[in-house]
């Protein structure tokens, strides 16, 4: 059965295009996904869809109210049986990274609660079972980190890509330490205002070609990521 995401969120609209371009939506026409957008105003507890006052104790901006993120929560899970992981959008979860997105995409539902404004009423973080930060910046909401998540879950799944392998090869995948950056790739023309693609990579051999590759990823995340990768070895800068 389909992963199927359900998404709560104040800007359903701003999901369009993404749900309905490349790999995504693609794999939502095929039925590999399932991405199901619910708007939180619906839960409101008043005419005017109501879901955010000023903080309790003072300060700027204002504050998610907690009944409605509830109640949403619990008319989601109620539309399929199977058990939903409840994943929060906030800039004080854990940073996402491959691993935590091989994870998500293993489950057979997730509930993902986009936060705005200020932010949550604390007493939301408990229907959570995870909470994510897509990084350490700052954004309007989470409609952009539910999208990345459902980007990069979907690719994940099977069939998606077309290749079996298609996904392990990327930088973050399943190559140097389950977590480095993907080595060089070239394509046509061989030769393009004095740069010229490595002469191993037009050899025919398998096995050169292979410990280049991994030579040139290994370089590569040293240099630009050098956080992924333990202490240099001897003779490695």
């Amino acid at each position: 059965m389909a992963l199927r995401m359900d998404v709560i969120t104040l800007f359903p609209e701003a999901f369009d295009s993404v749900l309905a371009s490349s790999i995504v939506g693609r794999a939502l026409r095929e039925g590999r996904v399932e991405v199901v957008l619910t708007n939180l105003r619906d839960f409101a507890g008043d005419a005017r869809g109501t879901v955010d006052d000023k903080p309790f104790g003072g300060g700027p901006g204002m504050v998610l109210l907690c009944e409605p993120v509830f109640r949403a929560v619990e008319h989601v899970r109620g539309l399929d049986g199977r058990p939903a992981a409840v994943v929060l959008l906030t800039p004080q979860g854990e940073r996402l990274t491959q691993a935590r997105v091989r994870d998500l995409a293993a489950r057979e539902r997730l509930i993902l609660v986009c936060g705005h404004y200020e932010g949550f009423d604390e007493r939301i973080r408990t229907l959570a079972d995870l909470e994510v930060s897509i990084g350490d910046y700052v954004l309007t909401g989470g409609e952009l980190p539910a999208m990345v998540i459902i980007d990069a879950a979907t690719r994940l799944l099977p069939g998606v890509l077309g290749a079996e392998d298609g996904a392990h090869d990327e930088s973050f995948g399943e190559g140097l330490a389950a977590g480095g950056l993907e080595y060089p790739q070239y394509t046509r023309p061989r030769e393009f205002r004095g740069m010229a693609v490595p002469d191993v990579l037009l050899s025919g051999n398998h096995a050169e070609i292979a410990r280049w590759r991994a030579e040139q990823a290994k370089a590569r995340t040293r240099r630009r990521r050098g956080d992924l990768l333990g202490p240099p070895g001897p003779g490695e800068t």
